[in-house]
């Protein structure tokens, strides 16, 4: 029996499940459950900018999952961090804002996800954002994200507003709460789908160690993330069906959900610096905690700048139609840490550019452990198992190198430190990749859309087969973008939100080839 019904349940408040929530819920007969594993988002480190590498080294708010082993990276099991609160990994992520190029959307249409080109989704891009610089034929005025550059010299954009970390659940979600016909259930771990046939009827979820269900009258929608939501799935009877029953459970539908997972693999080129900067200066002891509640209280400060650098998105051959490396530049070293005198030294200061291959042709997939859903997936990347993505990365790792010692660069650049001047063939490189490299923490394409047999999803974003269930999040990309990809997966839910309410699209942007540009 089914403790309340609503209209629209949402598995999962991450960047998805936030804007779904918001735009939802703007019909007042609407009732809508948003559900997530995780908890609030009240902790400081969340919403300070600066706050963020605390997050990161102590995996805080995360779901801890690692990949299995991967032949392609030594054997080497790497972490896959995943956020496990409201807002999910837009409330941990670096807080880039980078769209994509045109042609990547334009693809998604060519590939059978029609309604996705770039003409298609540009205009909600606009409609997500507040843009810190105006409104004009690329960026938005009007919408719940605030997005500024970057306080440092830098192009890249970063969801920040008012000092504050622009989170998903920040710009989206938190207004809504005030709405009566939004609920929200924190540390709701969903188990399954519940299906009639082949029909979705609710949600089952572990809350305080009780099992509930929920029913939905109108709709769910699995916004769990590339990981998850092929998990949650396949818990549910839709998946691959031999796979399904090697776990003991009986297939509703065979799919090939979590396959083709994929993502960017990156590798650090590291530095010392001559002399040491100004993010390292400000990590003394008492600089930085001053910095810390400056940004807490007023939203100004140190503790509101991003300590990157510059970012690009580069083709290494000019025929080809979108970048396939982009280089992200470190401006502090890798292990830096709060000191003080005569009692904590500090360590030397550094920079780094760090390549990372955009467009893998490996692909892996997601795996059930159990039909147990406290039981994480298995993250099975396959990393190099196809024969260019090595050779490209190293590619890009060589253009890094190159930029590293340019003149301009003199003043600032000490010795090499990783993986050291002496690392120079091939062999050599390429060793040092499947030692060392890391993904950026953007899965994607595990539920794709389009068309065919090889997808998960109609370009509706509706499951192929059921009625009722819908996937929106980074799981449903047919393909990476050139990009980070939350800035992407707002602007899928903005869409998504209108195709679930039944309103018709937003007009196509008028663009020309040669307007275009990566905005």
């Amino acid at each position: 029996m089914m403790a309340k019904t609503y209209d629209y349940i949402i598995v999962g408040a991450g960047s998805a499940g936030c804007v779904l929530a918001s735009r939802l819920t703007e019909d007042d007969g609407a009732q809508v459950l948003l559900l997530e594993a995780g908890g609030r988002d009240r902790h400081p480190y969340i919403h300070v900018p600066l706050g963020m590498g605390k997050l990161h080294e102590r995996r805080m708010f995360d779901w801890g999952f690692v990949t299995d082993p991967e032949p392609g990276l030594n054997g080497r099991s790497i972490e896959a961090s995943r956020g496990k609160v409201l807002g999910g990994s837009s409330s941990i992520n670096v807080m880039a804002y980078t769209r994509g190029h045109p042609g990547d959307f334009d693809r998604w249409a060519q590939k059978g996800a029609t309604g996705w080109s770039y003409a298609d989704v540009l205009p909600y891009f606009r409609r997500c954002e507040t843009f810190a610089g105006g409104a004009n034929a690329w960026r938005g005025a009007t919408g719940p994200l605030g997005t500024e550059f970057a306080k440092t010299n830098d192009p890249l954009y970063y969801t920040i507003r008012n000092g504050r970390r622009s989170s998903a659940a920040t710009a989206f979600l938190k207004p809504a709460m005030q709405r009566p016909n939004l609920t929200v259930e924190t540390r709701a771990l969903v188990t399954r789908v519940i299906l009639r046939g082949t029909t979705v009827t609710g949600v089952e979820y572990v809350k305080d160690g009780r099992l509930l269900r929920v029913g939905a009258a109108r709709e769910v929608i699995v916004s769990g993330g590339a990981f998850s939501t092929p998990q949650i799935l396949m818990l549910s009877g839709i998946g691959p069906a031999a796979h399904l029953r090697e776990v003991g459970i009986e297939p509703i539908i065979d799919l090939p959900v979590g396959h083709n997972l994929a993502d960017h693999l990156a590798v650090f080129l590291s530095f010392a610096r001559s002399e040491p900067g100004p993010f390292h200066r400000q990590m003394r002891f008492d600089r930085m905690a001053a910095a810390m509640m400056q940004a807490w209280l007023f939203g100004t400060g140190p503790g509101t700048v991003v300590p990157g650098g510059l970012h690009a998105f580069i083709k290494t051959r000019p025929e080809i139609a979108v970048p396939d490396i982009e280089f992200m530049f470190r401006g502090a070293a890798t292990d830096v840490h709060l000191w003080f005198p005569l009692i904590r030294p500090p360590r030397p200061d550094g920079f780094a550019i760090r390549p990372a291959l955009l467009h893998p042709d490996s692909r892996g997939e997601i795996l059930l452990r159990s039909n147990d859903a406290r039981d994480p997936m298995r993250i099975v990347y396959n990393f190099f198992s196809a024969p260019n993505d090595l050779p490209k990365l190293r590619e890009g790792f060589r253009l890094a190198r190159h930029i590293a010692y340019q003149q301009p660069l003199d003043r600032f650049r000490g010795a090499e430190t990783a993986p050291g001047a002496s690392c120079k063939t091939d062999g050599e490189i390429d060793a040092n990749i499947r030692k060392t490299a890391i993904t950026a923490h953007h899965p994607a394409a595990t539920c794709p859309m389009g068309l065919g047999p090889d997808t998960v999803l109609d370009p509706q974003m509706r499951v192929r087969g059921i009625e009722r269930l819908r996937v929106v999040d980074a799981s449903a990309m047919p393909d990476l973008v050139s990009a980070h990809l939350n800035a992407a997966v707002l602007m899928m839910a903005e869409k998504a939100a209108d195709m679930i309410r039944g309103k018709p699209p937003l007009a196509s942007a008028a663009v020309q080839g040669g307007q275009r540009r990566i905005a």
